[in-house]
C-alpha cells in the first residue's frame, strides 16, 4: 500500500510549466493505481484548472505564479490551484450549452470540471480552485 502524499509546487504563468505540473500529478494517480476513468477525469480537470489560472487569472504575466497543492491517498485526490489574478465570479460565466454560446470554441472548462469532479469549488474571489476526485467515482453521469 502506498502512503498518502502531499505535494506543493509553484509554477510561472507558462502553459508548458502547467502541463509539466499536470503530468506530475497524474503520475501520482497512476502510482496509487487509480482507474483509467479517474485518471482521465482528473487530467482533463487539471488541464482546464491550471490553464485557466495561467491564461485567465494571471493573464500570462511573467511576474505572477500559480501555486498548486495536492493531497492524494487510496481514496481521493484533492488539488488546490491558486493564481494571482483579479479573480472572477464563476456564476457570471455564460452557459456554453446555451444557443448563443454553443458555437464558441472555448468556455467549456468550468462545465467539464463540474461534470467530472466530485467537488469543484472556487474561493477567494475566483483565485482559488479546489478540485476533488474520489477513487472509482461514477462521474460524469449522462442523462440521455
Amino acid at each position: 500500500m502506498v502512503s498518502p502524499v502531499h505535494l506543493e509546487t509553484t509554477i510561472p504563468s507558462d502553459t508548458a510549466e502547467g502541463l509539466a505540473a499536470q503530468e506530475k500529478l497524474v503520475s501520482l494517480m497512476e502510482r496509487f493505481e487509480y482507474s483509467g476513468r479517474d485518471v482521465f477525469a482528473m487530467r482533463l480537470s487539471l488541464e482546464e484548472g491550471i490553464t485557466n489560472a495561467i491564461r485567465h487569472g494571471n493573464k500570462f504575466a511573467a511576474g505572477k505564479v500559480v501555486s498548486i497543492s495536492c493531497d492524494i491517498d487510496q481514496n481521493r485526490m484533492r488539488v488546490v490551484v491558486r493564481d494571482q489574478g483579479d479573480g472572477f465570479e464563476p456564476a457570471d460565466v455564460p452557459d456554453p450549452t446555451s444557443d448563443e454560446f454553443i458555437e464558441r470554441p472555448s468556455g467549456r472548462g468550468l462545465l467539464l470540471m463540474r461534470a467530472y469532479l466530485d467537488h469543484c469549488e472556487y474561493r477567494d474571489g475566483g483565485r482559488c480552485l479546489i478540485m476533488e476526485r474520489e477513487r472509482n467515482s461514477l462521474l460524469p453521469t449522462l442523462n440521455d
